[in-house]
């Protein structure tokens, strides 16, 4: 199906407004002027940035907050449609799901989170300077586990249904704006403008490994690490912009005269981070903590859950003080360590 971005935009407003099918909330990525965008709630008189690269917020944050009370029964009864969900980020809402929301464990808060929302991803129209998705099997755009995809022509943005959810929302749009079938031009132009994108991805980052077994980072000792790890000031910037992550800290906090707990996140590249009574700590070396990530995204995520911990998104990189490349920290112990 095709819609004019206009009426999608008009639609998203009055959806909001009048609160359609119980619609109390749109987020979508806003520019803030400088080329990077972020999550925000629909506002009036505001765009939508849907067909760049990925947002500079994970859209972790929108299920899985950055500090939140642990009491869900108290959490409000919303439903929102999420907006301008790239690739990298929906990949990334699959490991958290595997890890939050499986056989043996379901925590209620990112489960009511996901449950309230119906995600619409739209394909990537450019690429930003740290994204890799190409270097671990992802592509600039979605071909499944979305409930809408929006990928944009001109003024128009091609439509396809990837879920009930998403069915439910497209016949609600075709009560309130007038869709038309896609033309086959128009859907060989999608074709495309994904394979001109891809294209872009692999000429940016053709200098780094693309490795498909990552056993040799299970070198722990090598000597490699401690000198991969030297720009590294141990802050946790990496850990907390990733959409992956999801380790946790809890507090029990004073309000209103009563206990609160609530939960924040932690970060395995901090000193304090596994430290138990008495102040022992299993990786009390900086390289140690710096090198537990990475295992943790090649190593013990594919064990644990079968997808890779990274997702190509590039946001560490982007955060890291001490300007350390995700991608040239890969490639040096992948061409190192291989044959180790």
């Amino acid at each position: 199906m095709l819609i004019k971005s206009n009426d999608l935009l008009a639609f998203l407003h009055k959806a909001v407004q009048e609160k359609l099918d119980g619609t109390t909330d749109v987020v979508l990525p806003t520019s803030n002027g400088n080329g990077h965008t972020y999550f925000g709630t629909l506002q009036n008189g505001q765009t939508a940035v849907l067909n760049s690269f990925r947002t500079v917020d994970p859209t972790k944050i929108l299920f899985y907050l950055t500090r939140e009370r642990m009491r869900p029964e108290e959490l409000a009864q919303k439903k929102r449609i999420i907006l301008g969900v790239k690739n990298c980020d929906l990949k990334a809402l699959e490991v958290m799901d595997r890890a939050l929301i499986n056989q043996e464990f379901v925590d209620p808060t990112y489960k009511h989170w996901r449950e309230s929302s119906v995600i619409v991803t739209s394909d990537c129209g450019a690429i930003g300077p740290t994204c890799h998705c190409n270097l671990v099997d992802g592509h600039p755009f979605a071909t499944s586990g979305f409930d809408l995809n929006l990928s944009a022509i001109n003024d128009n943005y091609v439509i396809t249904v990837g879920s009930d959810k998403g069915e439910a929302l497209l016949k609600l749009l075709q009560k309130h704006v007038t869709l038309s079938q896609a033309p086959e031009t128009v859907k060989q132009q999608v074709e495309n403008q994904r394979k001109a994108i891809q294209q872009q991805l692999e000429q940016q980052n053709a200098a780094y490994a693309r490795s498909t077994n990552y056993d040799h980072m299970r070198a722990v000792e090598h000597e490699l690490w401690n000198d991969v790890s030297k720009q590294c000031i141990g802050c946790g910037a990496c850990t907390h912009i990733c959409p992956t992550c999801y380790c946790l800290i809890l507090n029990d906090e004073t309000k209103a005269q009563k206990f609160v707990k609530e939960r924040s996140y932690d970060s395995c590249q901090l000193s304090g981070y596994a430290r138990v009574a008495g102040g022992a700590t299993p990786r009390p070396e900086m390289h140690k903590r710096f090198r537990n990530r990475y295992l943790c995204k090649f190593d013990f995520m594919p064990h644990d859950f079968g997808l890779l911990g990274c997702t190509g998104c590039g946001r560490c990189t982007d955060a890291c003080a001490g300007e350390i490349d995700f991608r040239e920290v890969v490639h040096v112990v992948d061409k190192n360590l291989a044959t180790v």
